[in-house]
């Protein structure tokens, strides 16, 4: 797959932008759900529950930054409606978000919400959704075992899926008579190996034992990887993400295993350009899958990633793609809406969307529920700015 050369395409998309490529940018929106009428067609309130604090804060900022975006491109309405938004903090832990739920339900009274950083707290507001009749679009993780719900969509993925997107590549670049080592973090990072054997044995892949499970908040990995040198290991696929992606790596590099055995990873690991600047030099070279990577080449990202470097001095990252498909997926839903606006008759309209045209590639929702969408292979490499960029290298699999 060619892709365009990543700092030079959004310094390219950002000038046409300012020459006169936002008025088309707008149509764009409008004719995804808005229509072309002037008169409104009255108000919704979206609840948005994102960590404000704690460490996920910064996927927070970009799923907030990713839904304004499409909401300000949109002149402030979603399928016709004046769009009224109340923030809520997710918090650190699932006590908090469900207190955070809970307020947006009964005392704001919101028609649907979108967000949700955390597997955790979408285990711990699933009962709350679905007894209140309120869609809940969520855009980053969410659990494998959250099943058999009726409000709660996804326009992210299930975590078992970076890890599925990623197992056959690995098993096909092994030479013969060699193995990989596979390290998660208890919880989600279970999630997300079952994904990646599943596929990892479609090509004979084999694991230089049982996968490593470590605690969720250990930082401290030079006693496991020390053992992988002289050993069978020729490649080492990590699930972590935040600090512990930052030791790992880091170790990884000290220990000298970037000569001997190839990292790989699902993409959160280096996603971002903050997580990126943080691992430095040491993320060059690591493989990681994902459904997104600013640097694709279609119309809809060219809009998005244009308009975005230009509000943030930054390159989008999937958190963001995530949440402007949310509100993209509202858009059309709100527009869908013959009868009078409720939980009910929207979370009935979103099941009528169809498909999304997004800067990750068109998808659609499948029957659980979440994106049927093509995944990617990307490499840290330095784009043409001396700067760390994930490039897209290829397609990999389309999961759903």
């Amino acid at each position: 797959m060619s892709q365009l050369d990543r700092r030079g395409a959004l310094r390219l998309f950002a000038s046409l932008g300012a020459a006169g490529v936002a008025a088309p940018l707008l149509s764009a929106c409008d004719d995804s759900g808005s229509g072309g009428s002037n008169a409104s067609k009255g108000s919704v309130k979206i609840g948005l529950l994102l960590p404000q604090s704690g460490a996920n804060k910064p996927l927070g900022d970009d799923m907030l930054q990713g839904f304004e975006l499409y909401r300000s491109l949109s002149g402030g309405r979603l399928g016709g409606y004046d769009v009224q938004t109340v923030i809520a903090d997710e918090g650190d832990n699932a006590d908090a978000a469900k207190a955070a739920t809970e307020k947006l339900l009964t005392q704001d009274k919101v028609t649907a919400v979108v967000g949700v950083a955390s597997s955790a707290t979408m285990l711990a507001v699933k009962d709350t959704i679905e007894a209140a009749h309120v869609p809940l679009i969520g855009t980053n993780a969410s659990p494998t075992s959250l099943l058999s719900t009726l409000y709660i969509w996804r326009t992210s993925y299930v975590d078992k899926d970076p890890g599925a997107a990623l197992g056959e590549y690995v098993a096909s670049q092994l030479p013969a008579g060699r193995t990989a080592y596979v390290i998660a973090p208890e919880g989600i990072g279970r999630d997300a190996v079952q994904g990646f054997l599943e596929t990892f044995g479609l090509r004979g892949g084999k694991t230089e034992a049982n996968p490593t499970y470590v605690a969720a908040n250990r930082t401290d990995f030079t006693q496991l990887l020390n053992p992988l040198k002289g050993s069978s290991v020729d490649a080492v696929v990590s699930f972590f993400g935040g600090a512990g992606a930052l030791a790992f790596v880091k170790q990884y590099n000290d220990l000298g295993m970037k000569s001997t055995a190839q990292l790989y990873a699902p993409g959160f690991l280096t996603e971002g350009a903050a997580m990126l600047k943080a691992l430095g030099g040491g993320a060059r070279g690591i493989y990681t899958a994902m459904n997104y990577s600013a640097d694709l080449d279609n119309s809809a990202n060219r809009r998005f990633a244009s308009e975005y470097a230009r509000l943030h001095q930054n390159s989008p990252t999937t958190y963001a793609m995530a949440s402007y498909d949310a509100a993209a997926v509202l858009d059309k839903a709100l527009s869908l809406v013959d009868s009078q606006l409720s939980g009910e008759t929207l979370n009935a309209a979103i099941g009528r969307v169809g498909q999304i045209s997004s800067p990750r590639g068109d998808w659609q929702f499948n029957q659980t529920r979440s994106p049927l969408q093509k995944w990617y292979l990307r490499q840290v490499r330095v784009d043409g700015n001396d700067v760390l960029a994930n490039t897209v290298i290829s397609e990999l699999a389309t999961l759903g």
